[in-house]
């Protein structure tokens, strides 16, 4: 029994312990899940299925060492987070693109997930804290966690930054208001350090989207314009640097004998559990109030009478078509700022066309994301740019009648 015991029980905590470092490179690798994810699925032109399959594999390797390692080592934890990170991405972007799944429905089926995950930590563990992950158990719960908050926030970024139109730049500002707020309610008022960690964990995946989004994304498209790869090098590079670091001073190690109060009193825990239903009912009057608002913004702007795209689609059908002139002429310099163009256009539409017929603009998008793929890989073939530019148009043309 003894044996068995100790075949689950982990000596030393398997996380970082919270400094400045943490939430740094948490952010930076928010911020590569986002631009990799898409470096991969369009610059290298694998597409957004094998994309998954190939990230999926490569998580789940890394966790099997993170799981096999007995106290918290920087690089594999932080290639973890950072695999976790671009799985996360897409297993959203799959069901949004892939599945045409609404985000308003993958925000409210990760929110009731990652509920349900703290309920039977909490039921299991009688704690949350991450200072204490020590065990087999309180890792999975862990890492399951995580997962799903990378789901979430990726959910939440598209559904205000995209569908909703608050784009990239200003809901990354939202989003270091809230943490801000956050941060002033446990230094003077209170709140609970583990509540206050998990919002924060919950809100960088958002943050570090909306400003991989805002660099990468070119200049017409409200972002800096450096690109995916350039983001993605960036990125990668600070990363390292930062593993590099705490693997040498070990300044977010858990020492040895070191322990960590987790215990509450009853009195306590009520405290806890009034401040989680507060903070609670604030974000769902705060976030319904702010999605309703604007979606009634963008009704208001919509013609009532227009209960299709007919006649909506005619210049995403000039700018292909005449993408596709530029590829017969093997100009494909041209044909990337075609690109550019239809991207930024189709982006800033989003909101009123996707009002008018969801199910209609999701089809387009995604023969959108097909065209982009193929026109931003190294090495472009002009048979397939040519079949995925014609294919877009025919459900262009065909929805635009």
């Amino acid at each position: 029994m003894k044996d068995n015991q100790s075949k689950w029980k982990i000596s030393l905590n398997k996380v970082p312990e919270l400094t400045i470092f943490f939430w740094i490179i948490k952010v930076l690798c928010t911020t590569v899940g986002e631009t990799f994810a898409d470096f991969i699925n369009f610059n290298l032109g694998l597409g957004l299925t094998i994309t998954t399959v190939i990230m999926g594999i490569a998580f789940f390797i890394v966790l099997f060492f993170q799981f096999r390692t007995t106290k918290y080592v920087p690089g594999i934890y932080w290639l973890t987070v950072v695999l976790i990170s671009v799985f996360g991405t897409l297993v959203t972007d799959n069901l949004t693109d892939g599945m045409a799944v609404p985000l308003e429905l993958s925000t409210v089926v990760f929110s009731v997930l990652l509920g349900l995950t703290f309920l039977f930590w909490y039921l299991s563990e009688k704690t949350l804290s991450i200072h204490s992950i020590h065990t087999r158990k309180r890792e999975v719960f862990y890492w399951l966690t995580i997962l799903f908050t990378f789901a979430l926030g990726t959910a939440v970024g598209d559904l205000y930054s995209e569908q909703l139109g608050f784009g990239y730049l200003n809901t990354g500002i939202i989003v270091v208001i809230i943490i801000a707020c956050v941060f002033l309610a446990w230094k003077f008022f209170k709140l609970d350090g583990i509540l206050s960690f998990w919002i924060a964990y919950i809100l960088t995946r958002p943050l570090g989207a909306s400003l991989g989004d805002y660099l990468s994304q070119p200049k017409n498209n409200g972002g800096l314009g450096l690109g995916t790869t350039v983001t993605s090098a960036i990125f990668l590079i600070a990363i390292l640097a930062i593993i590099i670091f705490l693997a040498v001073t070990k300044i977010d190690t858990t020492q040895k004998g070191q322990t960590v109060a987790t215990n509450q009193t009853m009195e306590g825990k009520k405290n806890v559990f009034k401040q989680t239903i507060a903070v609670l009912c604030l974000f769902l009057v705060v976030g319904i109030g702010g999605y309703v608002w604007r979606n009634d913004k963008i009704a208001a702007q919509t013609d009532s009478a227009q209960t299709t795209l007919s006649g909506q689609l005619t210049d995403f059908a000039k700018i292909e078509s005449d993408m596709l002139n530029k590829v017969n002429s093997k100009d494909f310099t041209s044909a990337k700022k075609e690109a550019d163009d239809l991207e930024h256009q189709w982006d800033t539409s989003e909101p009123k066309l996707r009002k008018i017929d969801g199910t209609s603009w999701t089809k387009i998008d995604g023969t959108i994301d097909v065209v982009l793929a193929a026109v931003r890989t190294s090495n472009p073939d002009v048979n397939h740019f040519k079949t995925a530019l014609n294919n877009s148009l025919n459900v262009i043309n065909k929805v635009n009648k």
